[in-house]
This record gives C-alpha cells, structure tokens and sequence, in this order.
C-alpha cells in the first residue's frame, strides 16, 4: 500500500523508523529508549552465546586458520505487548539472523500502524503485526512454532501473562519481563495486592526495609516466573536483574529441567526482618542435602530482635538465587563497547549500571549506608571509612545498581551495628575535642554552661547518644553492644576498600536525568496508543 509520509510524525530510535499520526499525542517516551537499547544487546548476548555452545559451524581453510560460518536465520521473537511495534522493528534491524518477529497487539489501530512502519522500514518479511489478546495469544502457541525469545513490557504488571509466556519460549530461549507496578511491588501501600500478584510480601514500611524494597520486588518477580516455570517442569536461570527508574525488568534463560525444578524450594527463601535495626534471619523454604531434597529446618529466631529487642516482621517468599550471571553481563557489555552511540543513545548508561550489577556480591540484600547510623542519631559513615571497617574486621562489601549510597556485604548484622556504634564513639570523640578548644572562647555565661554540660555527658558516656531515648532500638541496640570490646579500624586501607575505591573512581551514569514528563505515560484509550500498552483493564499504581 502507498504510505503518504505527510500524514505522519516519523520518529528515529535506534535503527528503526516510526510512522505516527499528526494527530496522536500521547505516544513516545524517549526515556524508555534505555530499556529498548538493552533489550536489543540481551537479545544479541544471548544469541551470540547460543551460536557459541550449539549453532557455529566452523570450518578451517588452506591456511589451518579457523572461521566462522554465519549461521541461517532462525531466531524468532515475540513482543507480546506490542502497541508501536518500535521494539519489534528496531529487533528486526539490529538483531542478526532473525527468521521472525510478532508484534501482537489487542487494538486494531495498533497492528494497521505496526505493519505500516514495518512496510515503511522495509521489514514486512520480518515484522508481522498479530491482533489478539497477549495471553490468549501465547496460550494457542504450537510447540513447533514457539519463540526464542519473548518480551513482555504491559502498563503495570506482567504476573497475568506470565503463565502462557514461559510455555510459548523455546527451551533455553530468554525471557524478559518488565512490571512498573512498582508501588506494589516495592512501595507499602499495596500489601495485599503484592501478595495476590506475585505470592510473596516485600518488607514495608519498616526503617530499613523500605529501601530495600527495590531489590525485594525484583526477587518477587523472579520467583513469580520460577513458581510459574516449575509447573511445566522448566527451570529458571536469571542473567539479569534490574531496578530502573519506576519499572523493573528481568531477563531469565528457561530450559526445561526436572532436576532443577527440584532445587525451587531451597532456591525461594522467607526473611524475619527486625522493624528497629535491621536485623535478618533468611527461612529456606526447603532443603538439599547431597541431592537429598527434605523439608526445610525452621530458622532459629524468637519474636523478638536478638540485637535491640524489637518485633520481628516477615517478608516473601521471594528468589533466593543469583541475580545476575556474569558471563552474560560481560557478552552485553562488549556488545555495548562496539555500538555505534548515535544508533544507541544509552551506551554510558549501560555500562555504567551493568558494570554496578557485575560487581554485586550475590548476598540478599543491600541497605542504605544512609540509613544505618541514624539508628544511633550519629552522622553519615562515608563510604570510604565504612568499607575500610567492613574490610578490617575480614568481610566483603560491593555497591548495587539499585540505589546509590547503599552497599551489600558479607558482614553479619551485628559487625555492622558494632561499626555504627564506633562511628558514634568516633563522632563523639570528635565533639569532645571540639567542645573544649572552644570552650574558652565561649564568653556567654550560659553557653559555657551548655557547652561544660555536653563534656561531661560526653566524657561519662563516650558510646552514647543523648538524642536516644530508651524506647528506641537504636538504644536497646547499643545496650546490646556494651559487652563487644571489639575495636574498629576505620583508617587502614584493605583490599575491599581499594576495590570500592578503584570502582567509584570509573566515570559512571548510573541514573537517569529526570526531565518533563518523566515516567509512566498515561493508559491509552480505545483508539490510543502507547509504547506501554496493556491487554488488561484496571490502572495499576505506580511508585
């Protein structure tokens, strides 16, 4: 059919081309093109390593060197969710050996202008627009004809679609997954609703779980998929992870394993979380021993925090496995070095958050560095101070895409409040020195007074805060610690401080710019349409 250009807003990203009607308002939102861009190389990462282990041919010429032979094209996609079609042709431009691409789509409005750009970019022998309900859709999916790989990317939750998605991937294909119900799944206002979408709870409103929340949401989605895998004997294999802006977005390998699936109950996990410190205890919900495969022992915890005495409070079920695989970071990565950064607009960004999720150590979970001694109304630890300390006392730490200013470690919870507790003592000590080289200085009779009675609160309670109360866990905690003798080095350099200070020196863009109209667009319409189109009624809340 002839396509009149004059009639349409064509929009550029990556190497795809978009017909929009002049009419349309509500349509592209360039800040998803870092999702897109990393979409497309996850794609290619998994392709490349899926030549590398079954598919490349090679053959050895007259000189004995070797040689790769390109393969046919055989890789067929699926964008579940498709409304524009711009991810499924910008996989029809830049993903090699691609056989086939649907870009399904529940409007009919939606497929006429996914087939009219697929025509406009000349890849109606690649893209095909589908009309049909996702779910659906992927349900009525022959096995002869399912995809290597599918990406679901609905307006709020995936947790509908994701029963029919892990049957219509390939074995061994790759899933990706995005929720931006993120104030579901990571916020405290929806428990019931977290819970009847992904069968876990994440940590609430607590001090220190709600900004572990965004972690927390990723593992809900992740035992969702592997809950839902596990019925049609496939297993899970995450290879990344991310917490984006206001969405999250998984890519899994599925493979059809029995044996695996065997090891889900060890692999999802409960926490007790204390609400005042911190504090975690991790419930296993199943154990395996040698291959033997029992009910899970019950966690050794009371109702009460052994650290300050506060409630516990519990979270999940939720993943308790890897995150993230290396060797697939490392494919997207160099992927990413070679892309042309006018095709790709997110290069620096990528980098920078995959080079963050690399280096994660896969201990459950991070928490705010911020956070931590406020408990004892001391001031902020530097990061530089706190991973000398963590380091000194022989743990690990790493820092996490997720949030800034926040780390994970390998330290048990009670090393981390003995290093806030001498933070405070080294806080106060400093006061101290203060106070009296400037309490000659004080001419005002009453501010002397005020100043002379800090000095000596502070010389009869050096590790205390006066700021606490003895209602507060930061106290009961501190009380806890006063039989720790244990000192803290916060001065001396060690291997893992060097590593976080080698890490923090790379020039890094971990985060978005916020410009207008950043986030979610609005639900469209009947006759709208979105690069966020759902197939199911019912706004879901956003973060």
């Amino acid at each position: 059919m002839a396509i009149n250009v004059e009639d349409y807003n064509v929009i550029k990203e990556g190497k795809a081309l978009v017909l929009v009607p002049k009419q349309e308002t509500v349509f592209y939102n360039h800040i998803q093109q870092f999702n897109r861009d990393l979409s497309v190389m996850a794609v290619r990462a998994w392709l490349d390593q899926h030549n590398e282990t079954r598919l490349k041919k090679r053959k050895i010429d007259e000189n004995g060197e070797t040689k790769t032979v390109e393969d046919k094209k055989f890789v067929r996609i699926l964008e579940a969710l498709s409304a524009s079609g711009l991810r499924a042709l910008r996989y029809g431009h830049e993903v090699p050996q691609v056989s086939k691409i649907i870009a399904n789509d529940l409007l009919p409005a939606a497929v006429e202008s996914i087939n009219r750009s697929a025509e406009y970019n000349d890849l109606l022998k690649l893209v095909q627009g589908h009309e049909g309900d996702a779910i659906a859709y992927m349900g009525s999916i022959p096995e002869k004809d399912r995809f290597h790989a599918v990406d679901l990317d609905p307006y709020g939750t995936a947790a509908p679609f994701l029963e029919n998605a892990v049957r219509a991937v390939l074995d061994d294909g790759l899933l990706m997954v995005t929720c931006t119900d993120a104030g579901v799944l990571a916020g405290n206002g929806y428990p019931e609703k977290c819970y009847a979408l992904y069968g876990g709870s994440n940590f609430g409103n607590t001090s220190f779980g709600l900004d572990t929340n965004h972690e927390a949401g990723l593992r809900l989605m992740l035992s969702t998929i592997a809950s839902v895998a596990a019925k049609h004997k496939k297993a899970i294999e995450p290879v990344l992870s991310l917490s984006i802006d206001y969405y999250f977005r998984v890519f899994v390998r599925v493979k059809t394993s029995p044996a695996k699936v065997k090891q889900l109950a060890s692999t999802m996990m409960m926490i007790h979380h204390c609400i005042g410190c911190g504090y975690r205890v991790e419930q296993r919900m199943g154990r395996n021993t040698g291959g033997k495969f029992q009910t899970p022992k019950a966690a050794s915890v009371g109702p009460n925090c052994p650290c300050c005495n506060s409630p516990f409070h519990v979270a999940g079920p939720m993943w308790g496995g890897n995150l993230h695989n290396h060797e697939f970071i490392d494919k997207v990565l160099e992927i990413n070095s070679s892309a042309d950064k006018q095709v790709y607009g997110t290069t620096e960004r990528i980098k920078g958050m995959l080079m963050l999720a690399k280096q994660e150590l896969e201990t459950p979970f991070y928490f705010s560095l911020g956070r931590l001694p406020s408990l004892f109304r001391a001031s902020t630890i530097p990061i530089t101070e706190f991973t000398r300390a963590v380091g000194n006392l022989g743990h690990d730490v790493s820092l996490t895409h997720a949030k800034a200013n926040a780390i994970k470690t390998t330290a048990p919870w009670e090393d981390i409040l003995l290093i806030a507790a001498r933070w405070l003592r080294k806080g106060n000590e400093k006061r101290l020195q203060e106070l009296k080289g400037s309490l000659d200085s004080a001419k005002n009779v009453e501010k002397r007074k005020q100043k002379e009675e800090t000095i000596k609160q502070l010389e009869a309670n050096p590790d205390g805060s006066s700021s606490l109360s003895e209602t507060l866990a930061g106290y009961r905690a501190l009380q806890k610690l006063e039989n720790d003798k244990r000192e803290v080095d916060f001065d001396t350099n060690n291997e893992v401080s060097d590593k976080i200070h080698r890490l923090r020196k790379i020039k890094m863009l971990r985060y978005q710019e916020s410009p207008a109209n950043w986030g979610p667009k609005a639900r469209p319409g009947k006759k709208q349409k979105t690069d966020k189109q759902d197939d199911k009624k019912g706004k879901e809340e956003k973060e």
